[in-house]
């Protein structure tokens, strides 16, 4: 069997390669990748080569949103068998430290996640992965839907952390895949409105079709505009954008008493922010960094249509058409709203 994977050899570059074919060590399994979701992050390293303290050393393997066929099962893994359709948890924590035993183990300092400087990702026909962070999918569930478990799981995450409940106001800032996700994990908790923010038309048109209140903001009066649709402000902001205007904006349209939680890490600094809101108001501010036990969540809500994530996937391309995929989705933003790789027979 041969192991293809593409290679960022420099920015906006993708190479393939022959690769080794890993073997399942055990407590592992073989993957024979089928499908790899082109994300903000892997746009991020395929322009730039690094985000923050994360810097790329060339070649680089991207991609983390990864679902396939098992291959191989090494020894002691009972729960998965060759054939079985999964869908992979990128990131697999050391299991030991204060943060994995507390249950946090998605701050372990020495997570090895996929397509995160210096581990390669999932852009090959072939991986091995600890089995204890793969999961089976569900009859009937596509191996494209599997892949997108993992921004499910970070819609998840906000929507449970801005404590989201039948009946709330919810604002989403930024309507990429990450804040469309999220949007739907807030219609699925009961929230009502779910009112949804970005400048670019395409994503705006996909939440209306998701049933969304969606409103461009590069209008200058976002703010005004969600309090006159949920009253005195949202009971939650979830801001996926995380620009230094939409820190802004989720500090002044927020309800009295209302939770913030930020997602988007689109700005370093956030100078100029309206602070005396979050005292006056009484707010609540948090973050979330990718997710916890959320993966089972995640692809039982989107294997029972109440995340209907296969309506965000608008270009597919096969694996052979890789460098063409990050090409497009980084120089066609505005017509792209989700873009995923299929590598299947």
């Amino acid at each position: 069997m041969q192991n293809r994977a593409y290679f960022l050899t420099k920015p906006l570059t993708l190479e393939e390669r022959a690769i080794p074919m890993p073997e399942p060590g055990p407590g592992e399994v073989l993957i024979k990748v089928g499908a790899v979701g082109v994300c903000g992050s892997d746009l991020h390293y395929y322009a730039h080569g690094r985000i923050g303290n994360f810097v790329v050393e060339y070649p680089f393997i991207l991609g983390h949103e990864c679902a396939g066929t098992v291959a191989g099962v090494g020894r002691g893994v009972t729960h998965l068998k060759e054939g079985d359709r999964v869908a992979v948890e990128p990131g697999v924590p050391c299991l030991n430290c204060d943060f994995c035993k507390r249950g946090r183990y998605n701050l372990c300092p020495d997570v090895r996640f996929l397509a995160t400087p210096p581990y390669h990702g999932c852009l090959c026909d072939y991986i091995a992965h600890d089995a204890r962070f793969v999961y089976k999918l569900p009859d009937g569930m596509t191996l494209a839907e599997g892949a997108l478990a993992e921004p499910a799981a970070i819609g998840v995450n906000a929507v449970h952390t801005a404590g989201v409940k039948l009946g709330d106001s919810v604002a989403i800032l930024g309507a990429g895949c990450i804040g469309l996700v999220t949007a739907l994990a807030a219609k699925a908790a009961g929230a009502s409105p779910v009112v949804v923010t970005d400048v670019l038309d395409i994503r705006l048109e996909k939440a209306r079709s998701l049933g969304m209140a969606a409103m461009n903001a590069a209008g200058g009066d976002t703010v005004d505009k969600v309090k006159l649709l949920t009253g005195v402000g949202p009971d939650a902001v979830i801001d996926c954008a995380g620009t230094r205007e939409t820190f802004r904006q989720s500090l002044a349209m927020a309800a009295p008493g209302g939770r913030i939680v930020w997602v988007g890490l689109a700005s370093e600094t956030a100078d100029g922010l309206p602070v005396a809101d979050i005292s006056v108001k009484e707010l609540t501010v948090t973050s979330i960094f990718r997710y916890r036990n959320q993966y089972p969540a995640a692809i039982a809500a989107i294997a029972s249509g109440t995340m209907p994530v296969k309506s965000l996937v608008s270009n597919t391309y096969h694996f052979d058409e890789s460098p063409r995929a990050f090409e497009e989705a980084h120089n066609k933003k505005d017509s792209i709203v989700k873009a995923v790789i299929l590598n299947e027979n």
